[in-house]
């Protein structure tokens, strides 16, 4: 049914492609149902680590391991995308999404050992989703039109994304959080289902090769992509416990909601910015996008920390999904581009996944020891000016695609 819907309504705008858009409709109803399963258990994740007695230190350190396993996992997710191809590894990844979210509920018996159960399929789970993910559509894009076709697929991502946590938030408050999980993996394993009506895009049983890897030309994005870790745990995680703990603090089982509604507050301003971005990436403009939206997005960090109020927070919430999106979607059209003239398709986004990975490992790391040294509310205000710093970084890439 989604699949048709996003062919009903985006198939005349693609009548260039009409031998392939079948296949990037398939990866755009996947992703969209996958990420509205994710969003309702993601965002409410660290809120219930925190509500069953962890402590805060405890759940960033935790975090910190988690996306450092997520590092190491990177190598087996390549090796298996080489050989079985992004369809099918997709489709494992949802299974183990599916199960992990089985542990989940077990938390308040068997504490760390459902954590650690959780933790381990959901991570090996989401490095091999996000790399079959990139490595799919980088595929089967359209190259004149690339720009476009992230738009769409950002939209879908938001409108996903913008009400999964509302629903999750609203079932969360009223039966508890335990028959979202249920819920969540039930539809992991619907998400898989509407890949497998074409083909691999990419060859299967490939062998990866280091050698003639041109790290000369890849390396600044390479380490920009490590600050895109730390803006996405400061983004998701650790914003989320600046609200649980400086705005809705004592709000109970009800902050699921609030915290829901307030993370799908900014789809508005996300969904009429992504067609319009994607506009300008088409016409050329993706490295000054990538840079303003950089600048905008670390302003807004640095702001975070006055925060103290729903209004500050919803404001907080609207720029930085405008500012996120103008440089998500700029930056993955450049690392598009350059997967493509590497000729290193896998191995360039491996290791483009590994140091995502390593970035949010690291965040949470610095958010751990901040904690330590300051305390709960003073180190997760100071948190976010270092972050405003650090995602600098981001705009340092010289992809060749805006330089024509």
């Amino acid at each position: 049914m989604i699949q048709a819907l996003i062919h009903r309504l985006l198939q005349r705008r693609h009548f260039w492609r009409y031998a392939t858009f079948s296949e990037v409709a398939e990866l755009y109803a996947s992703r969209t149902m996958r990420l509205f399963a994710l969003r309702m258990v993601a965002v409410f994740t660290s809120i219930y680590m925190y509500q069953e007695g962890y402590s805060l230190v405890f759940i960033t350190f935790f975090f910190a391991a988690f996306f450092f396993y997520k590092t190491l996992f990177a190598w087996p997710a390549a090796l298996i995308i080489a050989q079985i191809g992004p369809k099918h590894g997709t489709f494992a990844s949802n299974i183990l999404a599916a199960i992990s979210m089985i542990f989940l509920p077990f938390v308040p018996e068997y504490g760390i050992f459902a954590l650690l159960a959780w933790s381990l399929f959901q991570a090996s789970s989401t490095c091999l989703y996000d790399l079959c993910y990139l490595v799919d559509f980088s595929k089967v894009k359209n190259i004149e039109h690339a720009g476009k076709e992230i738009a769409y697929m950002n939209i879908l991502e938001k409108v996903a994304t913008g009400i999964g946590p509302v629903i999750g938030g609203v079932i969360a408050s009223l039966f508890g959080p335990q028959l979202v999980m249920i819920i969540a993996s039930v539809l992991f394993v619907l998400a898989a289902i509407p890949l497998f009506k074409t083909g691999e895009p990419t060859r299967t049983h490939q062998k990866l090769d280091f050698r003639s890897f041109p790290l000369r030309t890849t390396w600044r994005s390479l380490v920009a992509e490590t600050a895109v870790g730390i803006d996405g745990y400061a983004t998701g995680t650790a914003w989320t416990l600046f609200m649980m703990v400086i705005i809705f603090a004592g709000d109970g089982h009800e902050i699921y909601a609030k915290v829901g509604i307030l993370a799908s507050v900014a789809l508005v301003s996300a969904l009429l910015a992504s067609y319009t971005f994607g506009r300008l990436i088409d016409h050329r403009r993706g490295g000054e996008l990538l840079k303003i939206a950089v600048i905008l997005n670390a302003l807004t960090h640095a702001f975070r920390p006055f925060v103290g109020s729903l209004p500050g927070a919803v404001a907080s919430n609207i720029a930085n999904e405008a500012a996120t999106t103008g440089y998500s979607m700029a930056f993955t059209r450049g690392m598009f581009d350059t997967a493509d003239i590497t000729g290193h398709r896998v191995v360039y986004l491996f290791l483009m996944e590994l140091v995502v990975n390593l970035g949010a490992s690291l965040a949470a790391l610095i958010l751990g020891f901040m904690l330590l040294m300051f305390g709960d509310e003073p180190g997760l205000k100071s948190y976010f000016f270092v972050v405003a710093i650090a995602v600098l970084v981001i705009g340092m890439p010289r992809f060749a695609l805006y330089r024509k």
